[in-house]
């Protein structure tokens, strides 16, 4: 399996309902702003799709660094003007599957405008799966 191909077509295409192609039943999601580590599929599904619609002004990898384990994608993109600049660092599994989404930005400002952008997306996604 080409995981960060699959990953690219998915971010591309704007198609979050691929994810589970790619994430590990039990992929453990780390996020910048959120104190512990948000664990299973669903979770961390959800995170990346709110990440997808928040992070999307712009939003371009300029640098991978990949091995067979792991990658290590930085990006840069804007959000009210704000440049956000951070990397994805992803652990795979034997069969290619995330099994680790970890995500670090700079400059604090930026953290601090992805926590509430975050927060309000999340809100918003988990209202659309009650529903």
């Amino acid at each position: 399996m080409n995981t960060l191909q699959l990953w690219h077509d998915i971010l591309r295409e704007k198609d979050m309902s691929r994810l589970d192609e790619i994430l590990a039943e039990d992929c453990v999601f780390i996020s910048p702003v959120v104190h512990t580590p948000q664990a299973g599929r669903e979770l961390t599904r959800l995170y990346l799709a709110g990440a997808a619609q928040v992070l999307n002004d712009g939003f371009t990898y300029v640098k991978e660094v990949v091995t067979e384990q792991h990658a290590v994608l930085e990006f840069t993109c804007e959000i009210d003007g704000i440049h956000v600049n951070g990397v994805d660092i992803m652990t795979f599994d034997a069969d290619g599957r995330i099994t680790e989404f970890k995500v670090m930005v700079r400059p604090l400002k930026a953290i601090n405008l992805l926590h509430a952008r975050m927060g309000e997306m999340l809100q918003q996604l988990s209202a659309k799966g009650a529903a």
